[in-house]
């Protein structure tokens, strides 16, 4: 498995202060954000745990797995839950001409657009670079048509399939702070992690009087 902070590093957010790492607040307000979906049983799963904790988050989604499974996407919106574009193919920036992964985005766009039943337009455009990997044109592109690019302050590395549930719990618990900005996947190959930290995590935030709330 290849290098990554759990907690990302103060330095990383003022040399990239572009984009969006936190949002912090007095009010104890948190943010879970999931990539990757939205995925057959796992997203709904997800969907019910926040449920139970009267909690909202906020999906990164794919446009190809919005076309494959729409009625999924749809009980996102159905829930008030914010959705983000995570491109159409889950591409690398920086592996990407800039042509092909503006494209992509597009065709992410239009999949969230197509099946929203209803677009706010005043509801700000959210974007995350799938691993975080983007260009800086890439980027620029992007806020020129209006869109906020969304990293995180907290990886919960639910992904890792060579780390233990206790320890991708450990890493959300012991790094989250009001502001926080969290991600999990709602993908299969996270949901060993997921299954387990996830409840665990929203228990944890009730106790300590945290509010989650989508970005």
């Amino acid at each position: 498995m290849s290098f990554y902070w759990i907690k990302t590093h103060l330095l990383i957010k003022k040399l990239f202060s572009q984009y969006i790492w936190d949002l912090p607040n007095n009010e104890k307000k948190v943010y879970l954000t999931f990539d990757d979906g939205p995925t057959p049983e796992i997203t709904e799963w997800v969907l019910k745990q926040l449920e139970l904790h009267n909690a909202k988050a906020t999906f990164f989604c794919l446009g190809k797995n919005i076309e494959a499974h729409p009625s999924i996407f749809g009980k996102l919106i159905q829930k008030k839950h914010t959705i983000g574009n995570h491109t159409f193919n889950h591409l690398n920036g920086w592996k990407t001409s800039d042509e092909d992964y503006t494209k992509n985005i597009l065709l992410c766009e239009n999949s969230i657009k197509n099946h929203k039943i209803e677009i706010n337009h005043s509801e700000p455009k959210l974007f995350r670079p799938p691993y975080g990997k983007i260009k800086s044109v890439q980027a620029k592109k992007l806020k020129n048509e209006g869109y906020k690019i969304i990293m995180w302050d907290v990886l919960s590395a639910d992904f890792d399939q060579t780390i233990t549930e206790e320890k991708c719990l450990k890493n959300v618990v012991s790094n989250i702070k009001p502001g926080s900005i969290v991600v999990f996947h709602d993908s299969v190959k996270a949901f060993k992690n997921l299954e387990y930290t996830l409840p665990k995590v929203l228990e944890y935030l009730d106790k300590n009087n945290f509010q989650c709330e989508a970005i």
